[in-house]
């Protein structure tokens, strides 16, 4: 008797936690405010890369713009959108996939510049259909960045004596140092992906490529001065994108509807697979998770990202 009524007392503590979790669930999905004649806003922050952020951290990643941007699309009253745009730029083929979203946007897309919307980060803006930023906001830096370390002398320090057998000649050449024949190759690599950053310019801002080749040498603007130069189209902040935002889909009087963010739930969701592993890795061997972040600081990197950050 006592065994059957601890098995349904622990029965009971089942369906009270499924129910409880089933619950929170579906109250993070929510019900989105209806908008008449709106102006959604949201905000891109961090580095632009693939993956899911972790606790507390931001990045700017395609499913997650994609996530957004459909939800946006999707809502018949929201006749335009402002994006909040503050990142150093980053990967290339992340940045590229964002570009054709905002390309793709079936209505009026602003862009809001923050404090820092450069190299990636004026990519992706120069999709849009009008660029709005502060006199002091960072943006520019239109180039690409490769970083590459030679591993030699610190694995000689560490006493480390590596064998490596390929099938290619080339396979192995982030691991040692570059040949000049290598050397040369990396730099064809690096122009081709500044070819095609200018050539995404070019559509997207309607300008000429002399133009673009004069500005595209990795330097830093100011707002103010990429404003003069023709690389954005008004200075101000929100209430200056609300205002563009507003005449490109004849609103007469613009008013911003900020999309749901996600809940803590649907981040816990998004964020718990990997915290075990990054817990698990620390505690197993210390020694091991020393030598894999040596070996990730090692691979190579190419990017549109402002050096630094």
């Amino acid at each position: 008797m006592k065994s059957i009524f601890k098995k349904g007392i622990v029965v009971l503590i089942f369906l009270v936690v499924v129910g409880a979790i089933t619950g929170i669930f579906y109250l993070s999905l929510g019900e989105e405010e209806v908008i008449e004649e709106g102006v959604a806003r949201i905000t891109l922050q961090g580095p632009i890369q693939e993956g899911i952020a972790g606790f507390g951290a931001a990045m700017i990643s395609p499913r997650d713009v994609e996530n957004k941007l459909e939800r946006a699309s999707e809502n018949p009253g929201i006749k335009a959108l402002v994006i909040r745009l503050d990142t150093p730029g980053g990967a290339i083929a992340a940045s590229q996939e964002i570009y054709e979203m905002f390309v793709d946007f079936d209505k009026p897309l602003i862009i809001s510049m923050g404090d820092m919307a450069a190299s990636g980060g004026y990519y992706i803006a120069a999709a849009a259909d009008a660029i709005v930023a502060q006199p002091g906001t960072m943006t520019g830096s239109i180039g690409v960045i490769s970083t590459f370390i030679d591993p030699e002398g610190l694995f000689e320090k560490l006493g480390l004596e590596r064998e490596v057998i390929t099938s290619g000649e080339h396979k192995d050449m982030f691991s040692r140092t570059f040949t000049e024949e290598e050397r040369e190759k990396m730099q064809t690599f690096s122009d081709q992906a500044y070819d095609q950053f200018i050539d995404h310019i070019i559509a997207g801002r309607d300008m000429e490529e002399d133009e673009i080749r004069e500005l595209a040498t990795g330097e830093i603007f100011l707002g103010s001065q990429a404003y003069e130069l023709g690389l954005i189209d008004e200075l101000g902040g929100r209430l200056k994108a609300l205002e563009v935002a507003g005449e490109m889909a004849d609103i007469e009087d613009p008013e911003y509807f900020d999309l749901p963010e996600p809940s803590p739930w649907q981040r816990f969701m998004g964020t718990a697979v990997t915290l075990p592993e990054t817990i698990s890795r620390s505690l197993a061997d210390p020694e091991l998770v020393i030598l894999e972040d040596i070996q990730e600081g090692l691979s190579p990197v190419v990017e549109y990202r402002v050096p630094g950050y």
